[in-house]
């Protein structure tokens, strides 16, 4: 059932959108090939097909989690500025 000029003001209007007449006319076009490639899905016989959550099949791929030796606290700290009690000082951002 294709959609009618008429139509296409309407939902341009419900959606308020102000359409020249090309546009209106361009926008019917693109509506019922819409309509089109949904009437052929529709025709698909899918009887039998299970249900999928994605359309190819998701897997995630983790590095191996394993604790490595860190760095030692004097040389992480040791270009900072501004040190106090073996942490990083930094300046205010937010006042009370």
């Amino acid at each position: 059932m294709p959609i009618s000029l008429d139509e296409v003001r309407h939902v341009a209007r419900l959606a308020r959108l102000e359409l020249d007449e090309a546009e209106v006319l361009a926008l019917q076009g693109e509506l019922n090939a819409l309509l089109g490639h949904f009437a052929d899905i529709q025709g698909i016989d899918a009887r039998g097909i299970e249900p999928q959550s994605h359309a190819v099949s998701l897997q995630n791929v983790w590095a191996e989690d394993s604790p490595l030796p860190s760095m030692p606290r004097s040389e992480a700290l040791r270009n900072s500025a501004l040190t106090r009690a073996g942490l990083f000082v930094v300046p205010t951002i937010i006042e009370d």
